[in-house]
């Protein structure tokens, strides 16, 4: 069903565009959660990843990988956000918002992979949350497989190891 409406949306279908965008609307958003932990934010880079995605849909070389495809741009619009931040200056200083989760999954699998480096959490999030297989997320983070190998491993490894600590402590 995915690739019929990747193939209307190709053609200038809007219905087809739009319901395509609402088959991936909660990956994309864990994703972006996982990246930028900020209701605003989450909610500006999907709305320039749809827009991305609306202007380019014709640029998409096979149809079954459109999934792939907006993800990337999903996570280079994650990237190019906190690169802005990173560069702004902080003049007020407000205090936090609680922030109030409705889908616990989301929040337990939030919690668990938030003391991991970036490189791990996204190739995490993407194996077990969003069912990638290896290859498939070499192809949407752009490296070799065997990298993203490694980092499943190594993020495993250090997932287990902070429980373990965090269990040795009394903190589980």
């Amino acid at each position: 069903m995915s690739e019929l409406l990747v193939r209307k949306a190709r053609k200038g279908d809007d219905d087809a565009f739009c319901r395509l965008m609402d088959l991936h609307l909660q990956s994309i958003y864990k994703i972006a959660w996982s990246y930028l932990k900020n209701e605003e934010d989450v909610a500006d880079v999907i709305q320039e990843t749809t827009l991305t995605c609306y202007e380019k849909i014709g640029a998409l070389k096979q149809d079954r990988y459109f999934k792939t495809w907006i993800i990337r741009i999903l996570i280079n619009k994650c990237k190019d956000c906190l690169n802005r931040k990173n560069r702004m200056i902080c003049t007020d200083i407000m205090p936090e918002i609680p922030f109030y989760e409705e889908d616990y999954e989301i929040a337990e699998w939030n919690q668990i992979l938030e003391p991991l480096d970036e490189k791990y959490r996204t190739i995490l999030l993407l194996y077990y949350m969003e069912g990638f297989n290896t290859r498939e997320i070499a192809r949407i983070l752009e490296m070799k497989e065997s990298t993203v190998k490694s980092r499943l491993l190594r993020g495993r490894k250090q997932t287990a190891q902070i429980y373990e600590n965090k269990f040795r402590e009394g903190k589980v």
